[in-house]
């Protein structure tokens, strides 16, 4: 099978849907394939992206952190359907239902949390735990919180041990690095008119690592793999925890419409359990940043693609189909606009 550079040229790709730069990496059969960059950093200067250049993951940043989480389930410091309310119990304030959220139930979003608590959308349970679906980074704020009590150190210096370090993902933070300063992604809205870069100066579990393409194949390679984690836990991470019977990504509402989404989630990955294969996608910075990672156990292969523009999400599967090509439905399901030319 050729290598997904060759069937999609990229650079005329990116061109066409107006997405001013991108960043990708193929992994065939367990090994790094193919590094891409292609486009620029921004667009009214034109600095060339580069195999360093630095972008943000965006929610991306939920498969690391569960990766994290799962190590130190294995380790005996936390237990999957422990309640994040024996450590950190004042999260979410006067919601007895909310005591009862578990670590399962953020990793496979099932909290009853929304996304992100707002004026019209204050932080509580919206449904029982574990009744459904629906999409939540509040509840992976409260797991990172619950983990710094336990290890007694932030977030970041959790996985730069459990993760970054072990697997050499050198140009990986969930903070904003002064070394990042040098290679940086900007980001751009729909019209390619570029913005100041964000620089997280605190980690957001749900949201904020900065990384490479090249990087995160590490950490892919290890998903593909199962290392460091029991075999037992490996499997785990990717079975469906909860199938998604709403084409919704945040689904409070007890009255939506069921359907057939063909979409599961497992701990911290999308699922598309009837192609055997698990996903994510990221959209930061008001839709600035947009990236997505699939994979396939049995193939041993996974792609990852980077961009800095808001309309990044279009050509994702064009890139995915050069690798895994399927109708898949985790496309269909996000719901994004899909760049057709002509």
């Amino acid at each position: 099978m050729p290598s997904s550079a060759s069937v999609v040229d990229v650079g005329q790709l990116i061109s066409d849907a107006q997405v001013p730069g991108l960043s990708m990496a193929v992994i065939r059969n367990g090994d790094l394939e193919t590094l891409t960059a292609a486009g620029v950093r921004n667009a009214r200067d034109g600095t060339p992206i580069d195999q360093q250049t630095i972008f943000d993951a965006a929610s991306l940043s939920k498969s690391v952190f569960a990766y994290a989480v799962l190590q130190l389930i294995d380790g005996g410091a936390l237990k999957l359907d422990m309640p994040l309310a024996h450590h950190v119990p004042d999260y979410v304030p006067d919601d007895p239902r909310a005591s009862t959220v578990t670590v399962r139930h953020v990793l496979s979003h099932t909290s009853g949390l929304p996304n992100w608590r707002a004026d019209d959308l204050p932080l509580r349970t919206y449904f029982s735990p574990g009744e459904r679906f629906s999409y939540s980074g509040e509840g992976f704020v409260w797991l990172q919180r619950v983990m710094e009590v336990i290890t007694a150190d932030p977030i970041d210096t959790v996985l730069r041990r459990l993760v970054f370090e072990p697997l050499e993902m050198r140009q990986s933070s969930f903070v904003w690095q002064s070394a990042f300063d040098a290679n940086y992604a900007d980001p751009h809205d729909a019209a390619l008119v570029p913005d100041l870069k964000r620089k997280p100066a605190t980690a957001n579990a749900a949201a904020s690592l900065q990384t490479t393409a090249r990087d995160y194949a590490r950490f892919l390679q290890a998903v593909l793999s199962g290392s460091r984690l029991k075999l037992k836990t490996a499997r785990l991470w990717l079975a469906p925890q909860v199938t998604l019977r709403r084409p919704c990504i945040q689904c409070l509402d007890a009255d939506l419409p069921e359907s057939d989404t063909q979409v599961a989630w497992g701990l911290g990955w999308g699922l598309e359990p009837q192609f055997g294969t698990f996903f994510h996608w990221g959209d930061n910075d008001r839709g600035r940043f947009k990236a997505f990672a699939m994979g396939s156990l049995q193939d041993r292969s996974a792609i990852v693609a980077f961009s800095n523009g808001f309309n990044g999400m279009s050509i994702m599967p064009d890139l995915v189909d050069g690798l895994l090509p399927s109708n898949h439905p985790a496309f269909a399901w996000l719901n994004y606009p899909r760049f057709r030319k002509g």
